[in-house]
């Protein structure tokens, strides 16, 4: 055991191939069009596998295994939920974004209410995608450093400057494929990060059943006696405060996972964006809706290694492993049992879950800037080479900010700041669904009462999210339930008479 030549030439050769993987597929880039939109012919599998790997962080990698070895596959309800989201989104939202040449999701936004609503729905997405990627980029680096620690790769350097090397080598390799390829280089190169994430996830699987005693059947038949495969929690024996404050009950979750779903699917510029480069409805139908069933399996892997890692070290509490934090047991098996070569693979998948990431929120981040608030008000008179100038300057702006938020987290974020920045999304992605809502299915709504009712969410998510026991799963549904009833009161309130949607020209 321990981390070998061999396995820093596979880390090495994943590096280097990514970024020349990235810049091939990515072609010559003419016009913003290419670099963002991949010219519209990016096939919709390739799409589907890019979903799978942008919204799979190393978060996931090493946190859901901890999940299940702590509690059971209850989660596996929530990835139900997903499914649902996705194809509500596939046929409410994907036909909007289909009757116009969109680039971005918030032109959506200002095709039905007006450039308001669409500044504010870009600024947020910004502002949450920073804190929340950054953060991300930051966690990733912390399962590394445990992990070349206790290889001893690095001896002399302290855990901050592990974490540092970690972050900015993951950020300069993904920013070269990204700034030259385009989105292009993004999704092809994700294709590629999910099957390598994947192919470690099984193979560590692999390595922990074989050295357990009585093969697969003893697991399951302990693991089902000890009701770690318990997928299904209908929860209706609990009190009403305690069922609310369950975040893994069926209700909660599929309730949970699909709203969350919607909105991270139908109205984040991350997801929306490759969906946008496929040429066909139906194609981005079938990418969204493939990206679901396929995350149902993602997620059933890496819970089953949970089980398996709980029959391991034979139920064995944090304590006695010497680990604080259920997130560390997963990595304390791939620093003790992984074979030579198998280590290296497995460094690669944790930098595959993070730089998937990473590349896609550099480019949707300049996306969203370059057609959302620079050029309807300073770069309309433009050419393509100028907008594509600017494109790669704010792609590479954005990877910047990106790595500095994440070094900011290393030297001064306490761990409550960590907390509120990952769950930066459930701040927003009620309000920003709840506001596509009252521009799809509302025709009497104007600007006014999408960005009040924006406001109540928002203002609404922070007070339950800091002075409330109700459980994460339900963050977006309230989010998104208090914005429409909001906007739709608002508009009944002001009753102006409106005609028949413009909306519906688009």
């Amino acid at each position: 055991m321990g981390f070998s030549t061999l396995d820093v030439v596979i880390v090495f050769a994943y590096l280097i191939g990514m970024a020349i993987l990235g810049i091939v597929s990515g072609g010559k880039q003419a016009t913003t069009r290419d670099y963002f939109l991949g010219s519209k012919n990016v096939p919709w599998w390739a799409v589907c596998f890019a979903i799978v790997a942008t919204e799979t962080s190393t978060l996931t990698f090493i946190s859901i295994p901890g999940l299940a070895y702590l509690t059971n596959i209850n989660f596996l309800q929530v990835t139900f939920g997903y499914l649902v989201g996705r194809v509500v989104i596939s046929y409410v939202l994907l036909p909007q974004y289909a009757k116009g040449e969109l680039v971005t999701a918030y032109a959506l936004l200002s095709n039905r209410f007006g450039p308001k609503a669409r500044n504010v729905a870009s600024v947020t997405f910004m502002m949450t995608r920073l804190v929340a990627d950054g953060v991300r980029l930051f966690a990733t680096a912390i399962p590394l450093a445990i992990i070349l620690r206790g290889w001893e790769v690095l001896p002399e350097v302290s855990n901050e400057e592990i974490y540092v090397i970690a972050i900015v080598s993951m950020a300069m390799i993904t920013l070269v494929y990204t700034y030259i390829g385009g989105v292009k280089a993004v999704i092809w190169t994700d294709v590629v990060q999910m099957f390598i994430y994947l192919g470690g996830a099984v193979a560590a699987g692999l390595i922990i059943l074989s050295d357990l005693h009585g093969g697969l059947r003893t697991v399951v038949n302990d693991a089902t006696a000890m009701h770690k495969l318990d997928v299904f929690d209908l929860g209706f024996d609990r009190s009403l405060g305690n069922f609310f404050s369950s975040p893994y009950t069926l209700t909660a979750s599929l309730v949970g996972g699909a709203f969350l779903s919607m909105a991270s699917h139908g109205t984040d510029q991350l997801i929306v964006q490759r969906l946008l480069t496929v040429g066909s409805l139906r194609g981005s139908r079938r990418a969204l809706i493939g990206s679901g069933l396929i995350v149902i399996l993602q997620f059933a892997i890496f819970l089953f290694i949970g089980v398996l890692l709980y029959a391991f070290y034979g139920g064995a509490s944090l304590a006695s492993l010497g680990v604080v934090k259920a997130d560390e047991v997963f990595p304390k098996f791939i620093i003790e049992h992984m074979p030579t070569g198998l280590s290296g693979l497995i460094i690669a998948a944790l930098l595959a879950a993070a730089m998937s990431t990473l590349s896609g929120s550099v480019n949707s981040l300049a996306s969203s800037a370059v057609h959302d608030l620079y050029k309807p008000y300073f770069g309309r008179e433009n050419s393509e080479r100028k907008d594509l100038f600017l494109s790669r300057i704010l792609s590479l702006l954005w990877a910047v900010l990106l790595i500095g938020m994440a070094i900011f987290f290393i030297y001064f974020g306490s761990m409550v700041l960590v907390e509120i920045a990952l769950g930066a999304a459930s701040f927003t992605y009620g309000g920003l669904l709840g506001m596509f809502f009252l521009g799809v299915l509302f025709v009497r709504t104007e600007q006014f009462d999408a960005i009040l009712g924006f406001s109540a969410g928002i203002l609404f998510m922070v007070f339950i999210v800091m002075f409330s026991n109700v459980g994460w799963t339900w963050y977006t549904f309230i989010g998104c339930a208090v914005t429409l009833l909001t906007g739709i009161t608002s508009s009944m309130v002001r009753s102006r008479p409106v005609a028949v949607s413009s909306f519906k020209g688009l």
